[in-house]
């Protein structure tokens, strides 16, 4: 009997071995041992740094977003927020990701946006096991080369 146990305990684990090189288990697929719930702001922060790390993304969020964001990070202890033009649906085995993107100048968007769509996706799977089934992305500017990042100079009066 201690054969047939142990037999049972090897194959048992075989499936587990041969996960190797394949997609993340999904977290629906072990209901046995508890349940895993991801909320949706940490698939928001993963997408936001995932396309942070693409080289032609300039910013991220609308107009009005990336100007609450300045000024956000100029208060002291404020931190800074890496879900803005992010927004996510998470269900319990899939999500859904709309980006809005600042590109910047001479970048070839579809390029970009395949690249955005492609480490968005991998980053996603990868740390939460969830299936992305679209990333939308929205370019909403284009940075150029002479709008500057810095602060503008203030203006002086001519008149006292």
């Amino acid at each position: 009997m201690a054969n047939t146990s142990t037999t049972q305990a090897n194959t048992a684990t075989e499936p587990t071995t041969s996960r190797v090189g394949q997609a993340p288990a999904r977290l629906a697929d072990d209901q046995s041992q508890g349940k895993t719930t991801i909320a949706s702001n940490v698939v928001q922060k993963i997408a936001g740094m995932a396309t942070k790390e693409v080289t032609g993304v300039h910013a991220m969020g609308g107009g009005v977003s990336r100007a609450f964001g300045a000024i956000r990070e100029r208060i002291p202890g404020a931190g800074t927020v890496s879900t803005s033009g992010v927004s996510v649906e998470v269900g319990e085995k899939q999500a859904a990701i709309d980006l809005d993107v600042v590109v910047e100048y001479g970048v070839g968007i579809v390029e970009l946006a395949r690249a955005v769509r492609r480490n968005v996706i991998n980053a996603v799977e990868r740390m939460t096991g969830l299936e992305v089934i679209e990333v939308n992305i929205a370019v909403n500017d284009i940075h150029l080369p002479d709008e500057g990042d810095e602060e503008p100079t203030p203006v002086t009066s001519r008149v006292e």
